[in-house]
């Protein structure tokens, strides 16, 4: 191959390159716009929403369940801040994979008509879920001041903790969209999964709790991604210190591992979609 083609073959790959950016950021916009389109309170709800379901929540749990009151680090008075941290945490998980299932099928018409890589479909869904978290950590902020608890420098770690979260959800996101594309029943069966995975999740319950369970099911609970990264998040943003060795290493672990299986499963069915869509 000339030096001639090797330039050529640079710039065009750039120029790809450069067109997913932009149909990623316009795609992005769409949904943002369609979102809150005809809403009175348009992106407040993105602040209110987490706010109003910690208030339920911490109602519920901390005075008929007693869920505040396990022990441990968790005390009655951090009991609502533990709540909505680990709430928006896996909600932008729920919300973005949910979103990212359907969006080879929602952008068929698109697919048959321009030439793009189809990966960006799913990852703009994940991104989008990203721009409503960053609305959310509003409602965060104003439980923190609310409850007199000062940020400290290890919120210089929330980027760390959200490309982390990125990066698995983008991973089983892929891997959903295509699966989703040949069997439609996933995006039924995927809400089930999410359910149990909300109960088997220390979203509302304290990670005290985990130690009364059986041994298995104590395994079981330690190898929930979802642990892992809202462990990660209530270190920094509760606890106020640095997440420990294991955990920083699972959530690493468990993003890389999620989006090179998600790749190779949508990477290796991509090529049909069109046949299905």
């Amino acid at each position: 191959m000339s030096k001639t083609d090797g330039v050529v073959i640079e710039s065009h790959a750039k120029n790809e390159t450069a067109k997913d950016i932009f149909i990623l950021k316009q795609l992005v916009i769409k949904d943002f716009k369609l979102k809150y389109r005809r809403s009175f309170l348009g992106v407040a709800w993105s602040v209110l929403n987490p706010l109003l379901m910690m208030v339920v929540m911490a109602v519920v749990f901390s005075t008929i369940f007693a869920q505040g009151r396990n022990g441990g680090a968790v005390t009655p008075e951090m009991y609502p801040l533990y709540l909505i941290v680990g709430n928006v945490t896996f909600t932008v998980m729920s919300d973005s994979t949910s979103q990212a299932l359907m969006s080879i099928l929602w952008a068929s018409s698109l697919l048959k008509k321009v030439k793009v890589h189809r990966w960006v479909f799913p990852v703009q869904k994940i991104l989008f879920a990203l721009v409503n978290f960053a609305f959310s950590l509003v409602a965060v902020a104003i439980v923190m001041i609310w409850f007199h608890v000062m940020p400290t420098w290890h919120l210089i770690l929330l980027p760390v903790a959200l490309l982390l979260l990125m990066l698995f959800c983008m991973g089983v996101g892929m891997a959903l969209s295509a699966l989703t594309v040949f069997f439609r029943d996933v995006q039924h069966l995927w809400g089930v999964v999410l359910t149990a995975w909300t109960y088997a999740t220390p979203i509302f319950w304290t990670s005290d709790f985990i130690y009364a369970m059986p041994h298995w099911l104590q395994i079981l609970m330690w190898g929930n991604p979802m642990y892992n990264y809202l462990q990660f998040m209530r270190d920094i943003f509760l606890f106020q210190t640095t997440p420990d060795p294991m955990t920083l290493t699972l959530c690493v672990a468990w993003a890389l591992a999620s989006l090179v299986v998600g790749y190779l499963i949508f990477h290796k069915t991509e090529h049909k979609f069109i046949l299905y869509i």
